[in-house]
């Protein structure tokens, strides 16, 4: 599923191209499933901060089976089953990706559930415990939380102990929070808002974290969401920015000194790089709370790969509960 030029989901082509092959150090994969993130809906546009060389295939997030061991990997044969996060060419038959990239997918998950693992809840854990320095016993506000990062956030809150505050924009997404452990659940109105609106809004935060306000704050919204959410939060509180699907927000700075708050980026991509040892610690957590039943993705909706680009559409329209995978059996 090709992207040629700038564009909207539409602009997409299913098209032919030669097997690929694996260098030293690399796997050639053949992909049984890819599921759809917010930045496969910015990169086909030229507007994500990493622009592929054309024609390129969107997807970042694969599970499937080793095809062929490139010279000098070890660990892995023909015939195994992974998963891993590429920068792109997900939306492919095959994939070449790099042997270190990738972890072993117990034979009891689906590929659809593999798929849809790493991307949100190593963010979402990388947020948490490193960004936001969440501790039992403390309140986190998790706006956006039907979505991919949100759902897991709030599954891991729960695991991690915390007060899950669940903010979504329909009784569908607040369903969706609730089984997915939240203690409490605001559905807030759609933006966007005009002074009084944002006012009141601001007011439904605050009353929903209580009177001590939010300690943390996840938020891969954005927009309009943020002030008021900035105004929930607590002393000393950490507000973490993740995404922007409403638009980038202009905070006011004098919040943050009157709450003596932090407002931390959260790029997990650049410390999984930068850390490989501090990320594959917090894999290991996944996989064990993966294991216990403690988080498991939430699949919606899939596609097959001739319409992958109506996934994308999908999450481009922020009608995604959970997440959306293309599958290409």
């Amino acid at each position: 599923m090709l992207s040629r030029a700038p564009g909207g989901p539409e602009t997409l082509e299913l098209a032919e191209l030669p097997d690929p092959a694996p260098a030293r150090g690399q796997l050639l994969v053949r992909v049984k499933a890819c599921a759809i993130n917010y930045p496969d809906v910015l990169v086909i546009e030229d507007k994500y901060q990493f622009k592929p060389e054309r024609p390129f295939a969107p997807g970042g997030e694969i599970a499937g089976v080793v095809e062929a061991v490139g010279e000098g990997v070890r660990g892995w044969s023909e015939g195994d089953r992974l998963i891993a996060v590429v920068r792109q060419g997900g939306l492919s038959e095959k994939i070449v990706i790099d042997a270190a990239t990738a972890l072993p997918l117990p034979h009891e998950r689906s590929f659809e559930e593999g798929s849809a693992l790493l991307l949100t809840y190593a963010t979402a854990i990388h947020a948490l415990l490193d960004r936001g320095r969440l501790e039992a016993g403390q309140t986190l506000l998790v706006l956006g939380a039907a979505g991919g990062v949100g759902l897991a956030a709030v599954e891991l809150g729960e695991a991690f102990g915390a007060r899950v505050i669940a903010a979504v924009s329909s009784e569908e997404k607040a369903e969706a929070a609730r089984q997915a452990g939240a203690n409490e659940v605001l559905v807030y109105p759609r933006g966007p808002f005009d002074k009084d609106q944002s006012r009141a809004l601001a007011q439904m935060f605050k009353e929903a974290v209580g009177p001590n306000g939010a300690d943390v704050i996840l938020d891969p919204v954005g927009g309009d969401y943020a002030e008021p959410a900035l105004r929930s939060i607590a002393w000393e509180g950490r507000y973490l920015v993740v995404g922007f699907p409403a638009g980038i927000p202009k905070l006011p700075l004098n919040l943050t000194l009157l709450k003596s708050c932090d407002v931390c980026g959260v790029f997990w991509g650049a410390f999984a790089m930068r850390d490989p040892e501090a990320n594959a610690a917090h894999i290991r957590t996944l996989f064990r709370l993966w294991d216990e039943g403690r988080i498991a993705p939430r699949i919606s909706r899939t596609w097959p790969l001739e319409r992958g680009g109506e996934a994308i559409a999908h999450m481009a329209a922020r009608e995604a509960i959970g997440k959306l995978v293309v599958t290409m059996d």
